[in-house]
């Protein structure tokens, strides 16, 4: 017996195709799609919701195995969901983990995103799909695929951002964050008192990509602590008036 996963139509296409939108002789205004810090944050919950639900949740574990902005998709009111399960893998309930590896070939497509156990054989694990996760969160934010030319020698997404808090956790954040969060206009705190709670609240996340994507699998932060931090952070920005779209489950 063969079983099919059907989706509903995302109507708003990829994550990547936000991330990182190709530019079209339609887009001369600079009409170019742009997620506000609140979406971002939005999807980032979405996401680490179902990495919970699939690790935690059903009866037998799934281990997606492909995490990565291509396979996150987006409804009509950007609500992400994961898709394309083609290398998820299914955890026994007799066995702690899966005895299931990933292929060099399968590799090729999830590189950069792919935990740094699964290049040398080992079998995939929960970890594996938050060490995806984290670099996900990473790249989200600072705008940088983790293939990105910017990486060279030793230098990774991971290290970069290691290298970079705190005092330089403005400067390597997406652009479009920064002019943002320039043009917001709240008014339960003062400029200075909001500048500092935007910035705070991005090194907050910065910490949580790079809890999920450190390279000794055993030390990756749990995809349920990672839910309850990213909506913590979310209160955060809420209570300093940076509202955007916010949306409770």
């Amino acid at each position: 017996m063969s079983l099919a996963l059907v989706y509903e139509f995302m109507v708003n296409g990829s994550l990547e195709e936000w991330l990182h939108p190709n530019p079209t002789p339609n887009d001369v205004d600079g009409n170019l799609k742009k997620l506000s810090l609140i979406q971002k944050i939005n999807i980032s919950i979405d996401v680490a919701l179902a990495l919970d639900y699939l690790h935690n949740q059903c009866k037998s574990p799934i281990i997606h195995c492909d995490l990565k902005p291509s396979n996150v998709l987006l409804d009509y009111d950007m609500v992400g969901d994961i898709g394309d399960f083609g290398l998820a893998k299914i955890i026994q309930e007799s066995m702690s983990e899966t005895r299931a590896s990933i292929s060099s070939a399968d590799l090729r497509g999830i590189i950069g995103y792919a935990a740094p156990e699964y290049v040398k054989g080992s079998k995939v694990s929960r970890e594996g799909d938050v060490y995806s996760c984290g670099i996900l969160l990473l790249e989200m934010f600072i705008g940088l695929r983790p293939t990105s030319d910017t990486f060279r020698d030793n230098l990774n997404l991971h290290n970069y951002v290691v290298e970079s808090l705190p005092q330089q956790a403005m400067e390597i954040t997406d652009p479009v964050l920064l002019h943002e969060e320039e043009g917001h206009n709240g008014f339960r705190y003062s400029l200075h008192e909001r500048n500092r709670i935007y910035q705070e609240c991005l090194e907050m996340v910065y910490r949580i990509g790079l809890a999920c994507s450190v390279e000794e699998r055993r030390r990756r932060m749990s995809i349920d602590k990672v839910a309850t931090q990213l909506h913590l952070i979310r209160q955060k920005l809420f209570a300093a008036s940076f509202l955007g779209r916010m949306r409770y489950e």
